[in-house]
């Protein structure tokens, strides 16, 4: 099993989907999340719902699916010298992405994202550990 964080585009687009086919890659991976990825699911919840092609019954319950294979972590769990860094990283591409590049720095694992201005941006930094949703399923 490998730990990959992932940011909120990556959870949302899963949720929107419905697809089984995510069922073995959530089920053979573990995927982490910053506490902030709730509050944005939440700003996005009416979204989310209008974009799926499920019932409410089924999304409600490839929810408790999805959720149930995903850790989430509070930001205190991130140390202040990483949290340093990842602001710095982020300046000029977006603060909101602080807390899962400090995730994924602190834990050394890859974040997963479909934010091509983010990957890209931290890409020319010199940030290796992240790499485009896409591009990691066509890699399966």
């Amino acid at each position: 099993m490998t730990d990959f964080v992932v940011d909120a585009n990556v959870l949302m687009s899963i949720l929107i989907s419905g697809k089984a086919s995510y069922r073995p890659i959530l089920t053979f991976n573990h995927f982490i999340l910053p506490d902030f990825a709730l509050i944005e699911v939440e700003n996005y919840q009416d979204t989310l719902k209008r974009k799926t092609k499920m019932s409410d019954t089924q999304f409600i319950q490839w929810s408790y699916f999805v959720f149930g294979q995903i850790t989430v972590l509070p930001r205190y769990v991130l140390a202040q010298d990483v949290l340093i860094k990842s602001q710095r990283l982020l300046e000029k591409i977006d603060l909101k992405d602080i807390s899962y590049v400090a995730l994924s720095m602190q834990l050394n694992v890859l974040l997963l994202t479909r934010d091509t201005l983010l990957h890209e941006g931290l890409r020319r930094q010199g940030f290796r550990k992240v790499l485009l949703f896409d591009d990691f399923l066509r890699k399966l």
